[in-house]
């Protein structure tokens, strides 16, 4: 598409969408469900093409437009997507790869409108990441240090990966920084700590890293923050008290409008995060059981303005998988959660291998 003709289309869906005519000519392209776009690209070559070069995600991004959908391992058949406003399953297209990385842990990732997917092959570690907007898997960039089991978060086009451990094991410091926008990756400064088995998020414009070990037996209660625009590592002593051990997953965290929650294995609580004291205060119960399997199977996610908890849940009819969520400015009701079922997928298993939120 010529770039006179991007922009007379740009400027005319712009116009449809602010006029408000439903006529048949005149529809409100740009703000119809991502569940509708397969559909909708038949309608012309022209509306066929400004979906499939990623230009009308462009135009909803420019307008504010943003739905959430929910990408998910729960069994061998693959990844699926959930629409929760559709309360609608979408099988994604296999991943082309190799056996090894098919039957190998895996991690996930959702940066733009991207969802990475780290693995393994026969001898190195691999990425794959699969586009929202063409909707297909392709093989991305391999980060400078190889390497599993790390702290990841994103924040629109851009991810960081902190720490995790090389293929020798070696437990790393090091972080690189990921732009969705080239598939490049680059390095980052040291932290001050190496660790592994750690969770990492963004809040108020900086990543943060928290959790996660240093050795075989090593606990960290310490967190790291660090700013992008100086490039530098700040270490928050107590960050997070509740000490990861060799069994366990790591930290369960999510962050909703910067304020950042948290799963505690043990007694099944969510907790929030209070900046200004660097502590911890328990607001209520989750919907599912996290202690069973030491947090392992469990997604623990922020969609949108939700807190979203995955997990498996048996029933007379079988096991399944239940997506609940819990708005936070809903408030606490005598130290209970309001949590609403959004979806259930049954006879799948009850544990949760991967999942990941991607907004677009």
């Amino acid at each position: 598409m010529f770039a006179g003709e991007k922009f007379r289309a740009s400027s005319l869906l712009i116009q449809r969408s602010r006029s408000g005519d439903s006529s048949v000519g005149n529809r409100n392209f740009i703000g119809e469900s991502r569940s509708d776009h397969s559909s909708l690209s038949c309608i012309n070559k022209r509306f066929h093409k400004l979906i499939k070069t990623g230009y009308l995600y462009g135009l909803r991004k420019h307008l504010g437009i943003t739905e959430h959908w929910v990408y998910l391992v729960c069994d061998p058949r693959g990844w699926e997507a959930f629409d929760p406003t559709r309360q609608k399953w979408m099988a994604l297209p296999k991943i082309p790869c190799d056996e090894c990385f098919n039957h190998a842990d895996k991690e996930s990732l959702a940066v733009g409108n991207e969802l990475l997917v780290f693995g393994r092959e026969l001898f190195d570690f691999a990425i794959w990441k699969y586009s929202s907007v063409s909707r297909i898997w392709t093989k991305c960039d391999g980060m400078n240090r190889p390497r599993c089991l790390f702290g990841s978060g994103s924040f629109g086009s851009l991810a960081v990966v902190a720490g995790g451990s090389d293929k020798n094991g070696k437990i790393l410091q090091s972080a690189e920084l990921y732009d969705s926008s080239t598939g490049k990756w680059e390095m980052l400064p040291n932290m001050h700590s190496p660790r592994r088995l750690c969770s990492g998020f963004f809040m108020d414009g900086k990543f943060y890293v928290i959790g996660g070990m240093s050795g075989p037996t090593a606990s960290l209660t310490c967190g790291e923050e660090y700013d992008l625009e100086t490039r530098k590592w700040r270490k928050i002593e107590g960050m997070y008290p509740n000490v990861n051990k060799a069994a366990q997953a790591p930290p369960l965290v999510a962050v909703v409008n910067n304020q950042l929650y948290a799963v505690e294995y043990l007694t099944n609580m969510v907790k929030r995060y209070d900046k200004e004291k660097n502590a911890w205060n328990v607001l209520g119960r989750l919907p599912v059981r996290a202690d069973l399997s030491n947090g392992w199977g469990l997604a623990f996610k922020a969609c949108g303005e939700q807190l979203l908890v995955v997990g498996g849940q048996r029933g007379p009819e079988g096991e399944g998988i239940v997506l609940n969520s819990w708005r936070p400015e809903s408030g606490v009701n005598n130290g209970t959660l309001d949590w609403k079922v959004i979806g259930v997928k049954e006879n799948v298993g009850v544990f949760v291998y991967n999942c990941a939120v991607v907004g677009c």
